[in-house]
């Protein structure tokens, strides 16, 4: 299925944005609500998948530190290319934006995902929002010389 990847911020997909996180987080992973909307949603640069319809089917977001979150992908859209597009289209704005090492807190069913991308793990294993994760980094690769 075609689909497409922007860059984007939270007020210009905000419905969109919210609709794929509460779908996935709070509805099928049971994640409290409370946890899931913060302050750095409107300080983020996002990345959104948009399927032929222009509907947001997928959706991640990059902090000013250099922190990938909140990725997220609809279920009938899995499968796709969808989550490593989004995660590769953060890493072109973060080389992008200058930042020579990216970090995110991996849910433990993906490890396997971030690390297929370049991630390695950093420090011992969490619990966040109730869920098992692990730290990450990507160390962006020098350019040029």
């Amino acid at each position: 299925m075609p689909y497409r990847i922007l860059t984007s911020t939270y007020e210009q997909h905000q419905a969109g944005i919210q609709a794929v996180r509460r779908k996935v987080f709070i509805e099928e992973q049971g994640i409290d609500p409370a946890l899931e909307w913060d302050k750095h949603d409107h300080e983020a640069v996002f990345a959104v998948a948009l399927n032929p319809q222009d509907e947001v089917i997928g959706t991640a977001r990059l902090l000013p530190q250099g922190k990938i979150g909140r990725m997220a992908v609809l279920i009938g859209y899995r499968r796709q290319g969808i989550a490593s597009a989004l995660l590769q289209h953060l890493l072109d704005v973060a080389k992008q934006q200058g930042h020579h090492c990216i970090s995110l807190s991996a849910q433990q069913s993906v490890i396997d995902f971030y690390l297929k991308h370049g991630f390695a793990p950093v420090g011992q294993p969490h619990v966040e929002a109730g869920i098992p994760h692990q730290n990450m980094q990507y160390e962006m690769a020098a350019s040029g010389n």
